[in-house]
């Protein structure tokens, strides 16, 4: 860990993993997407799952992120715009909401139930800073890095590194446990990781000794 004016700037991976200033985010593992995926969403969870129990045992703050619809009565022409890319709709009245609240699309898989003492905030942008509490609640917990895992790379977990980027925090993505469906695009997202250098890139095996560790170090 190297020091200047008072500051720790971790620059490894065991650097960043502290309990006491580094949280893990589980990005967007809902039924409905994960239902998108070639295997249902089976690997990503078993994946995602690993780093989680991690987490858990090593007394992480966790949050979990949940992608929501707005009704298409309040679909704007953004929201409209990006329903029907996904859709492959040629016409905003074919658009359908496919994320509303308490549907069962919605809802975080089973497997990843959140705890008591774990939040979930919910969001209609890609990043899971923008319009919710995340960042708010991080920097009350005197947080200045996170793990995130989830789903989908390419999609949403890459806008939400690069706005953590410009928010001064310092991500740490799980590589392996980032599933997607492009995976040229996901290699792409990871080689731009690569090259701006603001984010650390490890795999399952090598952070869950880390996260797993003694909580009270």
């Amino acid at each position: 860990m190297r020091r200047r004016l008072g500051l720790d700037i971790p620059e490894t991976l065991e650097d960043a993993c502290d309990p006491a200033t580094m949280a893990v985010i589980v990005y967007d593992m809902q039924a409905g997407v994960l239902g998108q995926l070639p295997d249902g969403g089976a690997e990503a969870v078993d994946r995602v799952s690993r780093v989680l129990a991690a987490a858990r045992a090593g007394g992480y703050p966790v949050f979990f992120t949940r992608h929501m619809s707005l009704p298409v009565r309040l679909m704007g022409a953004a929201q409209l715009r990006t329903a029907m890319a996904w859709q492959r709709a040629d016409d905003p009245e074919k658009v359908e909401s496919w994320f509303l609240r308490d549907t069962p699309g919605f809802q975080i898989v089973p497997d990843l139930t959140p705890r008591a003492d774990e939040a979930v905030f919910d969001k209609l942008a890609m990043s899971a800073f923008a319009g919710t509490p995340l960042e708010v609640a991080l920097r009350d917990l005197g947080i200045r890095a996170f793990a995130i895992a989830g789903v989908a790379l390419e999609i949403g977990i890459a806008p939400t590194v690069w706005h953590a980027v410009d928010l001064g925090l310092i991500p740490v993505v799980v590589t392996d446990a980032c599933g997607g469906r492009d995976h040229a695009a996901m290699q792409r997202a990871l080689d731009d990781f690569r090259f701006g250098g603001d984010t650390l890139l490890t795999d399952i095996a090598t952070i869950t000794p880390l996260l797993a560790g003694d909580p009270a170090r």
